[in-house]
């Protein structure tokens, strides 16, 4: 229904990603094409490795340790667990091993949401007041951020501490998406500095250069496309995730993929994500 948070795992050569609404993490393994769906007590839409034994995942009421081998869950770091009005939506790990992480209203509702900075249980508030955040990444050398607030438009650049992912300047726009078609959604930043994003309700992945030009528009067969991640033993190949969420029966007869999962082979320099630190 919502596909979402798709991430990869080098150590095991697994890619992971979220159905948010239905409650579903799905584990694919690239080499064997198997694919194992897991069942959520909570919402959630972001899972980062731990170590060989553990995963991290935001959901609606916080940070959950996961242990892989039996799927247990247990909430380690609380985030607006008392507020009913909210879930988590995109999130990242920064090199330091440092989280960013965003919340929203279940019904998108205005301003509900933020986006918070997470580092060993210390949860600090970076942007209050925001709708739908997305496109959370991180430069290779880790000294800046990028973020959106989907209904704004507008993808944020903001400079960060590299050692400890906190902001050190005051947010600009990078790129100013208002007048083009569908919405900025979730993103990966490459070696090179490049940006991927997925934009919702226009089938597609953009490039977007360390300068802020759009230079390449990825064509993709399901209209809400939703986050990129990068796979593969070299990072050089894309899972782009999508969503059905809306969509009447009319408007899934004319996209009938949407709420799929694409392996694109375009080529690209990715990088692995890094661990979270507990």
């Amino acid at each position: 229904m919502l596909g979402e948070g798709p991430t990869y795992d080098p150590h095991t050569g697994t890619a992971w990603w979220f159905d948010i609404i239905g409650r579903k993490l799905f584990e694919y393994v690239l080499a064997t094409n198997d694919i194992t769906v897991h069942d959520l007590p909570v919402m959630g839409s972001v899972l980062a490795r731990i170590d060989d034994d553990r995963q991290v995942i935001a959901t609606e009421t916080g940070l959950h340790l996961r242990h892989r081998a039996t799927g247990e869950m247990e909430l380690v770091t609380p985030i607006e667990a008392d507020n009913a009005v909210t879930r988590s939506n995109d999130g990242r790990v920064h090199k330091s091993g440092a989280l960013w992480v965003g919340t929203m209203g279940r019904n998108a509702e205005k301003d509900a949401g933020a986006i918070y900075h997470v580092a060993r249980g210390k949860v600090t508030t970076l942007f209050p007041d925001i709708t739908i955040p997305n496109a959370i990444c991180f430069s290779p050398d880790g000294a800046i951020a990028y973020y959106t607030d989907t209904v704004t438009a507008r993808l944020m650049r903001v400079t960060i501490d590299p050692a400890t992912a906190l902001p050190t300047g005051t947010p600009e726009v990078f790129y100013d998406h208002r007048g083009d078609a569908g919405g900025l959604d979730g993103a990966i930043c490459d070696q090179d500095g490049s940006i991927w994003n997925a934009r919702w309700s226009a089938g597609c992945v953009d490039g977007y250069s360390p300068g802020g030009k759009r230079f390449v528009s990825l064509k993709l067969p399901a209209g809400q496309t939703t986050c990129p991640a990068f796979v593969g033993e070299a990072a050089d190949r894309l899972l782009v995730t999508s969503a059905r969420e809306g969509l009447s029966d009319e408007a899934l007869a004319t996209d009938p993929e949407a709420g799929s999962t694409f392996l694109l082979d375009h080529p690209v320099k990715g990088r692995f994500e890094p661990d979270y630190i507990l």
